[in-house]
């Protein structure tokens, strides 16, 4: 399921441990259950939006939601240690791909199907303005969120601090950036791809240690973000096997 409806099913399914990305609640309900779940909402770091009655008519499945409806991820989600442990264990420089505010969940799936297949350790997204697991990018995914570990972080600068004192540095796709073919991408690496209209965000871009563009030849001056990402992967994985990494 992606969404679970009633007030008693959202109190069961926070208490069972299970990752709600948002929730949706009545505006103006403040009777116990719903102050419950917005305590349970708050300790999990849930993001909350307060709807009208209609619009939760118009998004419940069950046509019993009670005032509340939990959008739930498809797929357990993994830490950020989980993904440096991966390639500790592999042996391998850690190779990461940190999504900054991808939205579509078919772009989600794809980029971490091509993660995959790429031989990277693990994929990073935020809680804010990204899609989150749903059934939809999972499908996408074509099985590889079985083998890719998937972070969900707060914020996602902070976070590239933390790698950066593990030993990772960071390249971001932008079009005004550096020819990729110019660039040493070998080492621990963390490739940053941006949101599908707006690109990497400037204070993300700011923590990168470099701008990787995307030579194009034709009319069209953009690529679809998980096509952008695939390609940056594997220009990576072409030097990284070049130097026998």
């Amino acid at each position: 399921m992606d969404r679970i409806e009633g007030r008693n099913a959202v109190i069961e399914a926070y208490r069972s441990g299970r990752t709600v990305d948002k929730l949706f609640v009545e505006e103006h309900q403040t009777d116990g259950p719903i102050r419950t779940i917005l305590r349970e909402a708050k300790k999990a770091g849930t993001i909350v939006s307060f709807v009208t009655k209609e619009r939760l008519n118009e998004m419940s499945e069950t046509g019993h939601h009670q005032g509340v409806i939990a959008q739930v991820s498809a797929y357990a989600y993994a830490t950020v240690a989980d993904i440096l442990r991966k390639a500790e264990e592999k042996g391998e420089a850690p190779f990461v791909i940190l999504l900054d505010g991808i939205e579509d969940p078919h772009n989600l799936g794809a980029i971490i199907r091509t993660a995959s297949l790429a031989g990277a350790h693990g994929v990073i997204v935020t809680k804010h303005r990204s899609s989150p697991l749903t059934a939809v990018a999972v499908r996408a995914s074509a099985g590889a969120v079985h083998y890719v570990p998937v972070a969900r972080v707060t914020n996602l600068t902070r976070t590239m601090e933390e790698l950066k004192a593990a030993g990772l540095w960071f390249v971001c796709a932008d079009m005004g950036g550096q020819r990729m073919y110019d660039l040493s991408l070998t080492g621990p690496i963390g490739l940053v791809i941006g949101n599908e209209g707006e690109g990497v965000s400037r204070l993300v871009r700011e923590k990168c240690d470099m701008t990787a563009a995307i030579p194009m030849k034709g009319e069209i001056d953009s690529l679809n973000a998980s096509v952008a990402a695939g390609v940056l992967m594997y220009e990576i994985v072409r030097q990284r096997t070049e130097f026998g990494q």
